[in-house]
């Protein structure tokens, strides 16, 4: 059943053409994926989709009593409330009708008359199913639960001494409580910690029970939750089942069908050219016809090559020393964040930096700029070292300079290496034409910003980058080219990022800031540490920042007083802890077996991930995908949970001398 109809959409912008005859239904209980280049006009559509702008033209039809929800990118919020009094402001009828029960209840436990006894209880079971249709008896209790997982800790504070990641997580929070019968969630990752993006994966795809258009360049989220992609492009909305995997399988096989046809277009023509210079003598019916294909087809624009970024950092000549870290001690505001961590990074090695918000992930990035000193340790820079760095806040952006000149400065030329190239054609690269390298940098979107420190960062010489959230704001087009140029880069990355894509794709190893100022290392992708690591699931939080659960004491329990780890293998334990039993017969058994067992059910994950990597699934209705996904998800926990078993019996054998 559609919550909203869209009919022929126009909207301009300026002499900008956002929307152009956009067409397009959701429906109930649906996820949906919007993507789109930076300025595609993507968060346009989600307002005018929720109501908050008009169309130039077109109609736009919801299903009656449908409530709309809208997530911005920078959300306002009512000064003078609490965080508390946001959130729980949508459950303003659900409240009035617990009070009215609780109210009825009293009465009768003073009533004494029949009737009176019959007429209080038939209204209290009439408010008893309102409350039900308005989500139940524990929707205040589910409220609070939203707001600790999205890390608001005091309830009470004031929104005027948030920040504006705190801002927009409080936005979300009283989105989700509100469960609106549409939710349009504008960028909804951005400034949240990888548990809590993967905690709102979880939630949007499992509980939410409204459908979902979700704007967002987090490929991960759009992956895993999503089942149908809308691609915003040049005005128009191309429709793609499946999530984000299958939409770039499916955008792939789509361009090279234009491109197929495109060529066919060209054969034609250029026979119906020869043979129009020939110039036959009889002009018949049948000719007339054959010129007239031929002028038809003259006429029919060609599909546009889609722009596309190209990025490309030649790494200087590298020396024996890269980076060495000894014995580091970082603290910020009377809180250490760091404690003894070691580190020599050696070349072409790729780190992904991951950790909770506040653990002290950009204050390892300054103290490696020498931005902030240690309180103890030793950093030791080679002497052929040449860092770039890339801020989360792309700051040192002068508004009032053109792109060009924040870019290049006053250069005329750039040097890549052993090419050197006119700044005109290097800005291109990033997307930026003739006439956008002349605009004010206070005239950018986010995402151009972002592209500007791209380009501002490539255009030097460098052999060791230091990026933080280099994902922010890049449309996912950009964020590809990105990727190929940090595989590609022939020097040393340390990037912090919660995009789950690139972590994958581009580490070759992880540092897990795990709170207390531990930071250890593990070897692989993000999704190895995962699997591998599942009792590091949920990162400890920092003290003093957010509450601790239940798992989270444990955890922290079970690894103090450990030393920071730079190989993946667990140290046994030298403390007076009592030591571990010796393994048992069928302990020991069961040992020997685990690998065969374990090599099975990664043989099932690799099935499962095959037969939803294949296109012909998506073109069924989705219960067969939404079967597959719990089907793997099951899998990756059965992986995880043998490889836990596994290391807990090695770790116990080789403790008791392998007996």
């Amino acid at each position: 059943m559609p919550v909203l109809d869209a009919t022929d959409l126009c909207k301009n912008v300026g002499n900008r053409v956002l929307l152009r005859d956009v067409t397009l239904t959701l429906r109930r209980s649906e996820r949906v994926g919007l993507v789109g280049r930076n300025g595609a006009g993507k968060s346009t559509l989600g307002r005018v989709l929720a109501g908050l702008e008009e169309p130039d033209s077109g109609r736009i039809a919801r299903r009656r009593g449908a409530r709309v929800g809208y997530l911005p990118q920078e959300p306002r919020l009512e000064p003078g409330r609490t965080i508390r009094d946001v959130v729980l402001e949508s459950l303003a009828e659900w409240n009035a009708m617990r009070s009215r029960f609780d109210a009825l209840t009293e009465s009768l436990s003073r009533e004494t008359g029949s009737a009176a006894l019959e007429r209080l209880a038939a209204e209290q079971a009439e408010v008893g199913e309102a409350l039900e249709r308005l989500g139940g008896w524990e929707r205040e209790h589910e409220a609070e639960a939203i707001v600790g997982h999205l890390g608001l800790v005091d309830a009470g504070r004031s929104v005027e001494t948030l920040s504006g990641g705190e801002a927009r997580r409080v936005a979300l929070a009283k989105l989700l409580v509100s469960e609106p019968d549409l939710a349009i969630l504008d960028e909804p990752t951005n400034h949240l910690d990888l548990d809590t993006i993967e905690w709102l994966e979880e939630h949007l795809r499992d509980r939410f029970p409204g459908a979902l258009l979700l704007i967002s360049h987090d490929r991960s989220v759009l992956d895993h939750v999503t089942t149908r992609t809308l691609e915003l492009h040049e005005g128009s909305v191309h429709a793609y089942e499946g999530g984000y995997g299958a939409y770039l399988i499916a955008k792939a096989e789509r361009e090279a069908h234009a491109e197929r046809t495109e060529r066919n277009r060209q054969n034609f023509l250029r026979r119906e050219v020869e043979w129009l210079r020939r110039q036959p003598k009889a002009r018949g019916t049948k000719q007339k016809a054959r010129i007239a294909r031929a002028r038809s087809a003259l006429d029919r624009e060609a599909p546009r090559a889609e722009r596309q970024a190209s990025l490309e950092l030649r790494a200087e000549r590298l020396g024996k020393t890269i980076l060495e870290i000894r014995d580091l001690v970082v603290e910020r505001d009377g809180r250490r964040l760091i404690e003894g961590f070691d580190l020599a990074l050696r070349p072409g090695e790729r780190l992904g930096i991951v950790g909770p918000n506040g653990s002290g992930k950009t204050s390892l990035l300054l103290a490696l700029l020498g931005e902030i000193e240690p309180e103890a340790g030793r950093i030791v820079i080679g002497a052929n070292t040449r860092i770039g760095y890339l801020d989360q806040a792309r700051a040192g952006l002068d508004d009032s300079v053109t792109v060009r000149e924040a870019a290049v400065g006053d250069a005329s030329e750039v040097q890549l290496g052993e090419d050197r190239l006119k700044v005109g054609s290097y800005l291109e690269r990033f997307l930026f034409d003739p006439r956008q390298q002349q605009l004010k940098v206070s005239e950018l979107s986010g995402g151009e910003r972002a592209r500007v420190c791209l380009a501002r960062l490539l255009a030097k010489r460098c052999n060791l980058l230091l990026l933080d959230e280099p994902t922010n704001d890049l449309d996912v087009e950009t964020l590809g080219a990105l990727e190929t140029m940090l595989l590609d880069f022939g020097g040393s990355v340390l990037f912090v990022s919660h995009d789950r894509w690139m972590l994958d794709r581009v580490s070759t190893a992880i540092l897990a800031f795990q709170g207390g100022g531990r930071i250890e290392r593990f070897e692989g992708s993000y999704s190895d540490y995962r699997a591998l690591h599942p009792r590091q699931a949920s990162f400890a939080a920092p003290a003093g920042n957010e509450p601790r659960t239940a798992r989270s004491r444990e955890e922290e329990g079970g690894a103090r007083g450990q030393a920071p780890r730079e190989t993946v293998a667990s140290r046994p334990s030298t403390g007076s802890a009592s030591p571990a039993p010796k393994l048992g017969y069928s302990e020991r058994l069961e040992l020997e077996s685990l690998p065969d067992v374990i090599d099975a059910a990664e043989g099932r994950v690799a099935e499962l991930q095959s037969r939803l990597a294949d296109p012909d699934l998506y073109q069924g209705d989705g219960a067969e995908i939404a079967s597959l996904r719990d089907a793997l998800s099951q899998a990756e926990s059965e992986v995880a949970r043998l490889i836990a078993r596994w290391e807990e019996l090695e770790a116990r054998a080789a403790a008791s001398g392998g007996s």
